[in-house]
């Protein structure tokens, strides 16, 4: 197979938009020798991390917990934390400047090629496209507010409280406020409160200012826990077949680090090639040849795919791609018949095929 370094400058294209992405036409003219120039993909792999930093308090009246809530675990010292949460992993398809090719044609035919928005092929001759949606990847979560952060945390302490030098003392004013609080909630429920609010709107009010009082002088016994997450992708490009090697580190104060940075522990890939792409062959078991100016595709090989954290394995899943397959070609006239031209569609990940027919 005869390889072409030349530009698509010297293509007529025309811009169009497919679901998810841009794509550009281009079609086979005198202008560029009725050839059009492509490049078959390299399948790398989108790891998207999400990690999750947990942080942990004691209350002021941890000790009192069981006494007074009978919490018998609460939170007794600080602590935090950063952990894997889950991993996706997404084969994507990048330009492989050593696998350019020429699909020649003759003067006066005119197919067309539709091409990606990272210039890889997607079809000829057709612009029903019907490319996947792009997956749905998490967003970073910020922490929220403890309940003992919030305004309701502040409007709960009684100058009894603040003027008691005992821990002993306001932790038993604290659960006694609690007990009025859930008592105060029961009545209104029941309708046995001595001022009842006037609406449905008044009575939402009240209650969630009871609930959010509640949760403050409670956190006081328990402790908080606040989370929130970082999401980082990492692109790595397969080739030969690893066990465990390093991707990113999970680092306790720092979440998600580079894989050379010891601080944190190795979030790793293992890939093992399962099918390697085989050459069609003929009525005769012979190995076809490649077609003279033929329109290259990729049949692909299979790579089971596994990422790992702390012991757990968080994907475990077979991927097609190009790198493990082999170049075969069509033949251009197929593409050009005037009475049933030819279209296709190729997976812009591994080159392949994913629909071939006339129209």
């Amino acid at each position: 197979m005869k390889t072409y370094l030349l530009s698509l400058a010297c293509l007529v294209g025309a811009s169009m938009v497919a679901p998810g992405q841009t794509t550009q036409k281009f079609t086979a003219t005198k202008a560029n020798d009725y050839g059009l120039v492509y490049s078959l993909p390299v399948t790398v792999l989108d790891v998207t991390i999400e990690a999750e930093h947990v942080v942990k308090k004691p209350g002021e009246f941890y000790k009192y917990a069981k006494k007074y809530l009978n919490v018998s675990d609460p939170i007794s010292e600080m602590s935090e934390s950063w952990t894997v949460k889950r991993v996706i992993v997404t084969p994507r398809g990048v330009a492989d400047s050593k696998e350019q090719y020429l699909m020649q044609f003759k003067s006066g035919q005119a197919p067309f090629l539709i091409m990606d928005d990272a210039n890889l092929p997607v079809a000829i001759n057709t612009e029903e496209l019907n490319l996947p949606e792009p997956p749905e990847l998490p967003e970073p979560m910020e922490a929220q507010p403890t309940p003992l952060e919030t305004r309701a945390a502040r409007e709960v302490i009684s100058e009894e409280m603040l003027q008691s030098q005992s821990s002993a003392k306001r932790a038993e004013l604290a659960a006694q406020r609690i007990y009025e609080l859930r008592q105060s909630r029961n009545d209104l429920i029941t309708g046995q409160a001595d001022q009842m609010p006037p609406d449905g709107e008044a009575m939402k009010l009240v209650m969630d200012q009871i609930a959010a009082q509640e949760a403050a002088l409670t956190a006081m016994f328990i402790g908080t826990e606040q989370r929130e997450t970082d999401v980082q992708t990492i692109t790595y490009r397969p080739g030969d077949e690893v066990t465990k090697a390093v991707i990113a580190r999970i680092s306790a104060i720092d979440g998600i680090v580079g894989a050379d940075d010891l601080s944190g522990d190795p979030v790793t890939i293992s890939i093992r090639v399962t099918e390697r792409g085989k050459m069609p062959v003929n009525d005769k078991g012979e190995e076809k040849e490649f077609p003279k100016g033929g329109v290259a595709y990729c049949i692909p090989g299979s790579a089971d795919v596994k990422i790992d954290f702390e012991g757990k394995t968080f994907v475990n899943k077979s991927f097609e791609m190009a790198q493990y397959g082999i170049v075969f070609g069509l033949e251009p006239k197929m593409f050009s018949d005037k009475k049933a031209p030819a279209y296709l569609l190729l997976d812009p990940v591994t080159g392949g095929i994913r629909e071939l027919g006339t129209k």
